[in-house]
């Protein structure tokens, strides 16, 4: 055994541990994503479906990880296998709605993952895992814990999820049908599937936060609904459909 110095009754970690330990664990990571035959995809399946009805149940597992192999983060790349999945699938699906050429579907799907999941989650994750140790954790748990960075990536991944299914998948079946018209109904209906969409991700980042229990008025993660819900009242005051307006930029950024 280790021989640490304890503080609060806490082991104290030996200085340059956390960082080698965080490697080790991202390089068992990665290297278990090239091993399906060790990934769970049922539990994480589970957990996508989850996500929608029951996210809280979600983060008890996140706990128990912690308890029993002293991480927060994810150590099995299943979820974010079948992320990938149906992000393809998603893509697909634009392409046959936008009449996107063969060519231009690859180049779709390389924006969705690189760039609206990966990229925006680098930057989320590494924003708030920087506020999150500077400002949000206990004192009592600053010298001895610390926020994973690669939980706060599974946060963005967890709430990722449900958007996505929302915006790239759902509403392409009322799409021709309602939300393309220029009606208040269309825009109440594209509006209002944006406002979930995005209040799916918010509240999902909240209850990940708000799991830790070396952090601190987590509510803070709940104070961007507001914004949500002004944008929205503007959005249909001004006529302007969101879900339309997201779809038109897929189809710009890709032609």
């Amino acid at each position: 055994m280790d021989r640490r110095g304890l503080i609060n009754g806490l082991p104290k970690p030996i200085p340059g541990g956390d960082r080698r330990s965080a490697r080790d664990k991202g390089t068992r990571y990665i290297r278990r994503l090239f091993h399906f035959q060790h990934m769970d995809f049922q539990f994480a399946t589970w957990q996508m479906a989850s996500l929608f009805y029951s996210p809280q149940k979600v983060y008890r597992n996140f706990q128990y990880r912690k308890q029993t192999k002293d991480q927060f983060a994810r150590d099995d790349p299943a979820f974010l296998v079948l992320l990938l999945m149906w992000m393809i699938v998603s893509c697909v699906a634009f392409v046959v709605l936008l009449g996107i050429h063969f060519l231009g579907f690859f180049k779709f799907l390389l924006w969705t993952i690189f760039i609206d999941c990966v990229g925006v989650g680098l930057v989320v994750a590494t924003i708030v895992w920087i506020i999150c140790n500077k400002y949000l954790i206990k004192p009592s748990c600053r010298l001895t814990e610390d926020v994973e960075w690669g939980y706060c990536f599974d946060v963005h991944l967890n709430a990722f999820f449900p958007a996505l299914i929302i915006l790239h998948l759902f509403q392409l079946f009322f799409y021709h049908i309602v939300i393309r018209y220029d009606t208040f109904v269309s825009r109440f209906f594209g509006d209002t599937l944006f406002l979930i969409a995005c209040a799916y991700y918010v509240y999902i980042t909240f209850l990940g936060y708000s799991a830790l229990p070396i952090l601190r008025n987590t509510k803070v993660f709940l104070y961007p609904m507001a914004a949500l819900l002004v944008l929205y009242l503007m959005s249909l005051t001004a006529g302007f459909n969101l879900c339309r307006t997201l779809v038109d930029f897929y189809h710009y950024r890709v032609m």
